[in-house]
Protein backbone atom coordinates (compact mmCIF):
# COMPACT_ATOMS: atom_id res chain seq x y z
CA UNK A 1 0.00 0.00 0.00
CA UNK A 2 2.79 2.39 0.90
CA UNK A 3 3.90 2.64 -2.94
CA UNK A 4 -0.08 3.67 -3.77
CA UNK A 5 0.21 6.34 -0.98
CA UNK A 6 3.37 7.56 -2.06
CA UNK A 7 2.11 8.82 -5.60
CA UNK A 8 -1.67 9.19 -4.91
CA UNK A 9 -2.74 10.89 -1.71
CA UNK A 10 -6.65 12.22 -2.15
CA UNK A 11 -8.07 8.74 -1.20
CA UNK A 12 -11.46 8.92 0.62
CA UNK A 13 -11.82 6.52 3.65
CA UNK A 14 -13.56 4.05 1.72
CA UNK A 15 -11.28 4.00 -1.04
CA UNK A 16 -8.58 3.59 1.44
CA UNK A 17 -10.08 0.54 2.73
CA UNK A 18 -10.90 -0.83 -0.32
CA UNK A 19 -7.43 -0.28 -1.50
CA UNK A 20 -6.41 -1.90 1.45
CA UNK A 21 -8.11 -5.07 0.85
CA UNK A 22 -6.66 -5.75 -2.20
CA UNK A 23 -3.76 -8.00 -0.71
CA UNK A 24 -6.14 -10.25 1.26
CA UNK A 25 -8.35 -11.07 -1.50
CA UNK A 26 -5.62 -11.78 -3.99
CA UNK A 27 -3.81 -13.58 -1.84
CA UNK A 28 -7.12 -15.74 -1.13
CA UNK A 29 -8.30 -16.22 -4.42
CA UNK A 30 -4.81 -17.07 -5.55
CA UNK A 31 -4.46 -19.57 -4.11
CA UNK A 32 -7.67 -21.30 -5.40
CA UNK A 33 -7.33 -19.92 -8.79
CA UNK A 34 -4.00 -18.68 -9.94
CA UNK A 35 -5.08 -15.42 -11.75
CA UNK A 36 -1.51 -13.71 -10.85
CA UNK A 37 2.00 -14.94 -11.73
CA UNK A 38 3.26 -16.50 -7.82
CA UNK A 39 6.25 -14.17 -8.06
CA UNK A 40 3.83 -11.06 -8.04
CA UNK A 41 1.30 -11.50 -5.58
CA UNK A 42 3.82 -10.48 -3.32
CA UNK A 43 4.44 -7.33 -5.15
CA UNK A 44 0.38 -6.63 -6.36
CA UNK A 45 0.37 -2.86 -5.08
CA UNK A 46 3.24 -1.92 -7.70
CA UNK A 47 3.31 -4.60 -10.04
CA UNK A 48 -0.81 -4.75 -10.50
CA UNK A 49 -2.94 -2.04 -9.03
CA UNK A 50 -0.26 1.09 -9.39
CA UNK A 51 0.64 -0.27 -13.18
CA UNK A 52 -3.09 -0.09 -13.71
CA UNK A 53 -3.23 3.62 -11.81
CA UNK A 54 -1.06 4.98 -14.31
CA UNK A 55 -4.02 5.04 -16.49
CA UNK A 56 -5.35 7.29 -13.87
CA UNK A 57 -2.59 9.23 -13.60
CA UNK A 58 -3.06 9.97 -17.46
CA UNK A 59 -6.39 10.40 -17.84
CA UNK A 60 -9.21 11.58 -15.86
CA UNK A 61 -12.63 9.76 -16.86
CA UNK A 62 -15.93 11.96 -16.10
CA UNK A 63 -18.51 10.89 -13.78
CA UNK A 64 -20.73 8.49 -15.91
CA UNK A 65 -18.19 7.45 -18.18
CA UNK A 66 -18.72 4.00 -19.85
CA UNK A 67 -15.39 2.08 -19.38
CA UNK A 68 -14.76 -1.64 -21.46
CA UNK A 69 -11.94 -3.55 -19.65
CA UNK A 70 -11.08 -5.76 -22.22
CA UNK A 71 -9.36 -9.31 -21.51
CA UNK A 72 -9.31 -8.55 -17.82
CA UNK A 73 -7.60 -11.28 -16.05
CA UNK A 74 -8.08 -10.98 -12.74
CA UNK A 75 -9.29 -7.64 -13.04
CA UNK A 76 -6.46 -5.30 -13.70
CA UNK A 77 -6.72 -2.63 -14.70
CA UNK A 78 -10.26 -2.44 -14.06
CA UNK A 79 -10.60 -3.10 -10.26
CA UNK A 80 -8.29 -0.48 -9.12
CA UNK A 81 -9.81 2.02 -11.58
CA UNK A 82 -13.03 0.97 -10.11
CA UNK A 83 -12.03 2.05 -6.84
CA UNK A 84 -10.27 5.50 -8.13
CA UNK A 85 -13.16 6.00 -9.77
CA UNK A 86 -16.24 5.66 -7.92
CA UNK A 87 -18.82 7.30 -10.23
CA UNK A 88 -17.50 5.75 -13.72
CA UNK A 89 -19.17 2.60 -15.05
CA UNK A 90 -16.55 -0.48 -15.30
CA UNK A 91 -17.66 -3.39 -17.44
CA UNK A 92 -14.96 -6.39 -17.02
CA UNK A 93 -14.94 -9.22 -20.02
CA UNK A 94 -12.56 -11.87 -20.28
CA UNK A 95 -13.01 -15.08 -22.02
CA UNK A 96 -11.71 -17.49 -19.51
CA UNK A 97 -14.59 -17.87 -17.24
CA UNK A 98 -12.69 -18.84 -13.66
CA UNK A 99 -10.95 -15.45 -13.80
CA UNK A 100 -14.40 -13.90 -14.29
CA UNK A 101 -15.24 -15.80 -11.20
CA UNK A 102 -12.33 -14.15 -9.70
CA UNK A 103 -13.25 -10.71 -10.55
CA UNK A 104 -16.84 -11.06 -9.39
CA UNK A 105 -15.97 -12.25 -5.52
CA UNK A 106 -13.17 -9.73 -5.46
CA UNK A 107 -15.83 -6.95 -6.89
CA UNK A 108 -18.69 -7.86 -4.45
CA UNK A 109 -16.15 -7.94 -1.63
CA UNK A 110 -15.28 -4.91 -1.96
CA UNK A 111 -18.42 -3.42 -2.47
CA UNK A 112 -18.07 -1.91 -5.87
CA UNK A 113 -21.45 -1.57 -7.24
CA UNK A 114 -19.96 0.44 -10.44
CA UNK A 115 -18.46 -2.78 -11.83
CA UNK A 116 -20.06 -5.41 -14.05
CA UNK A 117 -18.89 -8.61 -15.29
CA UNK A 118 -18.75 -10.70 -18.65
CA UNK A 119 -17.39 -14.08 -19.48
CA UNK A 120 -17.46 -13.83 -23.36
CA UNK A 121 -15.14 -12.92 -26.29
CA UNK A 122 -15.14 -9.09 -26.92
CA UNK A 123 -16.34 -9.95 -30.48
CA UNK A 124 -19.26 -11.01 -28.77
CA UNK A 125 -20.12 -8.24 -27.03
CA UNK A 126 -22.65 -6.53 -29.02
CA UNK A 127 -25.20 -2.90 -28.82
CA UNK A 128 -22.97 -1.27 -26.83
CA UNK A 129 -20.68 1.64 -26.59
CA UNK A 130 -18.20 2.66 -24.52
CA UNK A 131 -16.33 6.15 -24.10
CA UNK A 132 -12.80 4.02 -23.08
CA UNK A 133 -11.83 0.83 -23.76
CA UNK A 134 -8.53 -0.39 -21.46
CA UNK A 135 -6.16 -3.64 -21.91
CA UNK A 136 -3.01 -4.82 -20.23
CA UNK A 137 -1.50 -5.91 -22.75
CA UNK A 138 -3.69 -9.07 -23.97
CA UNK A 139 -2.57 -8.78 -27.78
CA UNK A 140 -0.78 -7.06 -30.00
CA UNK A 141 -1.83 -3.16 -30.28
CA UNK A 142 -2.93 -4.22 -34.05
CA UNK A 143 -5.53 -6.91 -32.54
CA UNK A 144 -6.29 -4.60 -29.51
CA UNK A 145 -7.57 -1.66 -31.88
CA UNK A 146 -9.51 -3.95 -34.12
CA UNK A 147 -11.48 -5.22 -31.48
CA UNK A 148 -11.78 -2.06 -29.45
CA UNK A 149 -12.81 0.49 -32.57
CA UNK A 150 -16.67 -0.80 -33.18
CA UNK A 151 -17.58 -0.08 -29.31
CA UNK A 152 -15.91 2.72 -28.79
CA UNK A 153 -17.97 5.91 -29.17
CA UNK A 154 -17.27 8.27 -31.94
CA UNK A 155 -16.00 11.58 -30.92
CA UNK A 156 -17.44 14.86 -30.12
CA UNK A 157 -15.15 17.20 -32.19
CA UNK A 158 -16.97 19.93 -31.26
CA UNK A 159 -15.33 19.89 -27.83
CA UNK A 160 -11.91 22.11 -27.64
CA UNK A 161 -10.54 21.44 -24.53
CA UNK A 162 -7.61 20.16 -24.53
CA UNK A 163 -7.82 18.27 -20.74
CA UNK A 164 -10.77 16.23 -22.20
CA UNK A 165 -9.58 12.97 -24.24
CA UNK A 166 -11.34 12.14 -27.03
CA UNK A 167 -13.15 8.19 -26.51
CA UNK A 168 -10.28 5.30 -27.74
CA UNK A 169 -8.90 2.87 -26.78
CA UNK A 170 -6.00 3.02 -23.58
CA UNK A 171 -3.88 0.06 -22.60
CA UNK A 172 -0.36 -0.76 -20.55
CA UNK A 173 2.07 -2.08 -22.92
CA UNK A 174 6.27 -2.37 -22.45
CA UNK A 175 9.22 -3.13 -24.25
CA UNK A 176 9.96 -1.71 -27.99
CA UNK A 177 6.45 -0.83 -29.58
CA UNK A 178 8.02 0.45 -32.75
CA UNK A 179 7.00 -2.57 -34.81
CA UNK A 180 3.94 -3.24 -33.27
CA UNK A 181 2.71 0.31 -33.66
CA UNK A 182 3.74 0.22 -37.47
CA UNK A 183 2.15 -3.44 -37.88
CA UNK A 184 -1.29 -0.80 -36.21
CA UNK A 185 -1.61 1.20 -38.44
CA UNK A 186 -2.29 3.83 -35.60
CA UNK A 187 -0.53 7.05 -34.15
CA UNK A 188 -1.12 6.72 -30.33
CA UNK A 189 -0.25 9.25 -27.43
CA UNK A 190 2.71 7.22 -25.90
CA UNK A 191 3.52 7.83 -21.84
CA UNK A 192 6.06 6.07 -20.22
CA UNK A 193 4.77 5.26 -17.02
CA UNK A 194 8.13 5.70 -15.65
CA UNK A 195 7.71 9.32 -15.64
CA UNK A 196 4.82 9.09 -13.78
CA UNK A 197 6.17 6.54 -10.99
CA UNK A 198 10.01 6.71 -11.00
CA UNK A 199 10.25 2.82 -9.83
CA UNK A 200 12.70 0.42 -11.84
CA UNK A 201 9.35 -2.15 -12.66
CA UNK A 202 8.04 0.65 -14.68
CA UNK A 203 11.31 1.66 -16.86
CA UNK A 204 9.89 0.22 -20.50
CA UNK A 205 5.97 0.30 -19.24
CA UNK A 206 3.88 2.90 -21.47
CA UNK A 207 0.19 3.82 -21.11
CA UNK A 208 -0.87 3.87 -24.70
CA UNK A 209 -3.39 5.77 -26.27
CA UNK A 210 -5.08 5.57 -29.49
CA UNK A 211 -7.96 8.48 -30.22
CA UNK A 212 -10.98 7.39 -32.15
Amino acid sequence: MDIILKYFDDFTPAQMQQLQALAGLYQEWNEKINVISRKDIDALYEKHVLHSLSIAAEHDFADGSQILDLGTGGGFPGIPLAIFFPNVQFHLVDSIGKKIKVVQEVAAALGLQNVTTAHSRVEEIKNRKFDFVVSRAVAPLADLWRWSKPLVKSSNRSVNDPSIHRPGLICLKGGDLHEEISMSGTRPVLTHIYDLFPEDYFKEKYVVYVKN
